[in-house]
């Protein structure tokens, strides 16, 4: 983690000390899921974690969404401590959370039409801003579908739009695409930094926290990749990806995307492979360059 000094900005998103502490409500057995976490995120960042099955990288997220609470520790947005849910943080899952009764533009509209986002806009504004979003997201023509209508893929576009409609200034991601076929979620990939922005100056980008167990998608779309192990979670290395923006599809093929993956699962795969009851066949590598 690199210390804020004079010429560093103030990171956007900070977690120092984070413990998060789970009590089941019948036993009264508490089990530590998360423990000493340390983390700066910078604005306009694209910030990926990724860990072994059960290691708290969703209960991270949800910690930042503000969705629970840390047991201690502290985790502050802009300077101010994160005590609840906001629309400067906006949440998307992996199961799309669509509802299934409304149509494209209506899910994608909800937050504007009767939430907090809305409120800035007036009624002709906020259409419009629904329109440009499921334009941004391919989705021109398929207004009036309903989700069991679409394929998986454009469902997640709409969970994107969505996102990207009620205007949050950070975009909290848990493993969005990993419900989705191998091809589409390549294609997904490209456009979701499309979308970010990433042909844009740091500056104009919103900050982005993605959770995913695929470590060649953490490394294409990330400025940063956050390596969490297990029993209690903890980070165990924060890696800044130097590959070059934009990336193509000629990114994955060169030789540092190669080494960054590689060194990457060397981190956790001891902890993977206990994770689902079997037993590492190489030690882990070693990293060479961790901030």
């Amino acid at each position: 983690m690199t210390p804020t000094t004079p010429t560093t900005p103030a990171p956007k998103l900070r977690l120092q000390n984070v413990t998060k502490t789970f009590l089941a409500p019948r036993t009264g057995q508490q089990t530590l899921a998360v423990a000493d976490v340390n983390l700066d995120i910078q604005a306009g960042e694209f910030v990926c974690i990724v860990g072994p099955s059960g290691c708290g990288k969703s209960t991270v997220l949800n910690m930042i969404a503000g969705l629970d609470k840390p047991s201690t520790g502290s985790i502050e947005k802009d300077g101010m401590a994160i005590t609840g849910p906001g629309a400067d943080r906006g949440v998307m899952f992996q199961d799309y959370a669509l509802m299934p009764w409304q149509t494209v533009q209506d899910n994608v509209g909800f937050g504007l039409r009767h939430g907090t986002p809305g409120k800035p806009f007036t009624p002709a504004e906020r259409e419009d801003r629904i329109r440009h979003f499921v334009d941004l997201v391919g989705l021109k023509g398929s207004e009036k579908k309903y989700p069991h209508q679409l394929s998986g893929g454009m469902r997640q576009r709409v969970a994107l739009a969505r996102l990207l409609a009620n205007g949050p200034d950070v975009l909290l991601m848990d493993e969005p695409l990993g419900a989705l076929d191998a091809q589409t979620r390549l294609i997904l990939q490209l456009e979701l930094l499309q979308i970010w922005g990433e042909t844009a100056p740091r500056e104009q980008r919103k900050t982005a926290v993605f959770i995913t167990h695929d470590i060649e998608e953490a490394v294409f779309l990330g400025d940063q990749v956050v390596v969490m192990s297990s029993h209690p979670g903890r980070v165990r290395a924060v890696l800044p990806i130097d590959l070059p923006r934009p990336r193509g599809e000629s990114a994955r093929g060169s030789a540092r995307f190669a080494q960054l993956t590689d060194q990457i699962w060397g981190l956790i795969r001891d902890e993977a492979y206990r994770a689902i009851g079997g037993q590492s066949v190489a030690k882990p590598v070693e990293p060479h360059a961790v901030v």
